[in-house]
């Protein structure tokens, strides 16, 4: 491929997936870069969005899916859901030849239910993937591994040169491959086409039903309003229908359930750890995006006006590290949780490895509150049953300061702008 390609986290675990499967399937929000990456590993490529081809295509599949599936392998089905059939045809062609491998394929949406007649358990393995994080851009220096800290790094000393300026830029522009670089008018303006096109477009494409525009964009802008927290679906309710009492709370989840097939809306789920007592834990997931920059575009926001309201700034920026935290996650075989109990003792993000390691996580954005937030996370330490479950690998508050260090009490600080996988 051409050397221009932007070397992104998920490339490792697409190499990996490739030498075990048969087939991969790659999701993930439209922009993020799916196709690109897909293109890097794979040989030959069918596009199924391409204008003067996609209905010839669609004709094909309808009659003999078999004969998209000729070319060399690894062979990229870019935006397969269009034909659905893609699905059970690739998987029995692995089935038949039996080989790692095969196929690559994308998808910016998910199918309507049983569009596929199986579900390719132990045939297509699946990847998500997102937008860009900020060691992806070229943003954070790198210089603090999440990997090093798993595998007990007892010190660290780095400095981030990200300042809270570039940081309120960041977020804005977010993580979109096609905005890395551009002017700050340019890139505002991508993220703001990119809610239009889903307000407009996607969210009624995606199962064939029309939906109100002006009710997707207020349940949009509502989540934007409560990022970063748990808010039920009847806050959501209450504050996008306000005075009008005809639309439901089952209305407004399905509306927020298709964001989701689109992957538009990621919701952080809540962690269930083994306790020392009986402590109650809050089961609520938390509200995000997948990339901070849909909350900031559909709010028409800019980094000269979040940075002269720092609450929705801080809610923002945790987004954004949550975001980035996910990324590095996946590259390690982990996944991301939030913690609450009903005290209210909490940690912003908890990464769960899938071989049982664990660390718990506060995001501050600045430094006042970084004291406050290590005490947490060591009193949250102190309640983990460490008979039935495994001492925290580390604890750290990720911040939009400059120095990563470690403290006396052993938590670490660590700046977004230093971290990476």
């Amino acid at each position: 491929m051409n050397n221009d390609y932007m070397p992104r986290s998920i490339d490792a675990v697409l190499e990996e997936a490739l030498e075990s499967s048969g087939a991969v399937l790659i999701e993930g929000a439209k922009w993020c870069g799916k196709t690109r990456t897909a293109k890097e590993k794979s040989v030959s490529t069918l596009l199924m969005q391409d204008p003067d081809k996609s209905a010839s295509y669609i004709k094909m599949a309808d009659t003999k899916p078999s004969l998209l599936l000729k070319g060399e392998c690894p062979r990229l089905l870019d935006e397969w859901q269009i034909a659905p059939v893609l699905w059970d045809a690739v998987r029995f062609a692995v089935d038949e030849r039996n080989m790692a491998g095969q196929f690559i394929l994308t998808g910016s949406a998910v199918p309507k239910d049983n569009a596929a007649q199986h579900t390719g358990t132990g045939r297509i393995s699946r990847l998500l993937m997102r937008p860009m994080s900020l060691y992806e851009s070229g943003e954070s220096n790198g210089s603090v591994s999440l990997d090093d800290l798993f595998k007990g790094i007892e010190q660290i000393e780095s400095l981030s040169s990200l300042t809270i300026e570039e940081l309120a830029f960041a977020i804005v522009r977010g993580g979109w491959p096609a905005s890395i670089g551009a002017s700050e008018k340019i890139s505002i303006r991508k993220a703001t086409d990119y809610v239009e096109a889903v307000i407009n477009l996607d969210v009624s494409r995606v199962d064939g039903i029309e939906k109100s525009p002006a009710r997707v964009r207020a349940v949009m802008r509502s989540l934007a309003r409560n990022i970063s927290t748990m808010a039920k679906i009847s806050t959501i309710h209450r504050d996008t229908t306000a005075d009008d009492n005809s639309v439901s709370e089952k209305t407004i989840s399905s509306y927020i359930n298709v964001l989701k097939r689109i992957f538009v809306v990621e919701d952080l789920p809540a962690w269930n750890p083994a306790m020392r007592s009986k402590t109650a834990l809050r089961t609520s997931p938390k509200r995000y995006f997948v990339d901070p920059s849909i909350a900031t575009a559909v709010l028409r926001a800019t980094p000269q006006s979040i940075l002269k309201d720092f609450n929705t700034f801080g809610f923002l920026f945790e987004s954004l590290c949550i975001r980035d935290l996910r990324i590095y996650s996946q590259r390690l075989d982990g996944e991301v949780y939030h913690y609450r109990d009903k005290s209210n003792l909490e940690a912003d993000a908890v990464i769960h490895l899938h071989d049982g390691r664990w660390a718990a996580i506060e995001v501050k954005l600045g430094s006042k509150e970084i004291d406050e937030a290590a005490q947490n996370l060591l009193r949250l330490k102190e309640k983990i049953h460490l008979g039935r479950m495994e001492s925290p690998s580390f604890l750290a508050v990720i911040t939009g300061t400059e120095y990563a260090y470690q403290r006396k009490d052993g938590v670490f600080i660590i700046p977004i702008g230093c971290l990476k996988y």
